[in-house]
């Protein structure tokens, strides 16, 4: 496979002092933004986004931090707070001349997706996030031995030096671990696929480390607050996850629930890389909430 999606262009765009997004962009149409996870880029949308593409301008970046964007050094916790990571997303559609835009990202790109919608409520017309609970709430949920799934969490929140250097001695192994044991259907993966989203995770250790850090402090006070003055998501919202609350013992569709006021909340026997397991199924759902 080629490692670009048909029909796209790809740019780098300034979107803060010092830093640029890497995107492609493609289409015509009203505008989408999808944002990749986790140990991924903006690549894993290539079969969803040729397909919005027909009728949409589809801009897929890779995050701050990740892929071929730029990754400034974590001078504090706001450096990958996804208030911040947000806060990119708008001026990246802003420069490319969309004011207003649908969103949809995958696991951490659903983070930023999240918080995004959350501040700039005016800015983001439809929300989708694939396979996460927000922060506030997957931190909660968490407990016990059942909480061993989401163990990258635990070493990555540590303080900044002993989990760069452990998971950079062993990099494809770390990421590798990820992308081999969350898919529900290895072949969705191709080889060079793979080898691509290893290549741009090895570059990129401190940042990802830095981002998840980021979601064990900065992002928990960010939701926390929103709670308290009970700020909620009002836009068309569709959340798509597999069945993880059976395993965890939580309702997922009524964690969402408490966010989103106009929510449909699907759970698909999937695995985690779903975009590229099930694009059609994916792509269905996105269309189906771009029509509400």
């Amino acid at each position: 496979m080629s490692l670009t999606i048909p029909g796209f262009t790809t740019r780098r765009v300034p979107v803060a002092d010092g830093v640029a997004l890497h995107a492609a962009v493609g289409g015509q149409g009203d505008p989408v933004v999808l944002l990749h996870g986790f140990p991924q880029t903006h690549l894993m949308w290539r079969h969803v986004a040729a397909d919005l593409a027909r009728d949409h301008t589809v801009i897929c970046p890779d995050l701050r931090g990740y892929g071929a964007s730029d990754k400034p050094a974590e001078a504090d916790g706001s450096t990958y707070a996804k208030r911040t990571m947000g806060a990119d997303v708008v001026a990246l559609a802003r420069e490319l001349g969309f004011d207003r835009f649908a969103l949809a990202g995958h696991d951490r790109g659903a983070l930023v997706a999240f918080r995004t919608a959350l501040d700039h409520p005016r800015t983001v017309t439809h929300l989708a996030t694939l396979d996460v609970l927000p922060t506030l709430d997957m931190w909660e949920v968490l407990h016990g031995a059942d909480a061993r799934v989401a163990w990258h969490l635990y070493l990555m929140a540590q303080p900044a030096g002993l989990p760069e250097a452990m998971i950079a001695a062993t990099a494809d192994a770390f990421f590798g671990s990820f992308l081999d044991g969350w898919t529900g259907r290895p072949d969705a993966i191709p080889a060079e696929a793979r080898a691509e989203y290893l290549r741009a995770s090895r570059e990129a250790v401190p940042s990802i480390v830095a981002d998840y850090r980021a979601s064990a402090e900065i992002d928990v006070e960010h939701d926390r607050a929103d709670r308290a003055q009970g700020r909620t998501l009002d836009m068309p919202t569709l959340v798509v996850q597999q069945d993880w609350g059976a395993q965890l013992g939580y309702d997922a569709a009524a964690l969402w629930g408490a966010w989103a006021t106009d929510l449909v909340h699907r759970t698909l026997a999937v695995g985690h890389f779903m975009a590229e397991e099930s694009p059609d199924v994916v792509g269905a759902e996105l269309r189906a909430l771009l029509a509400r």
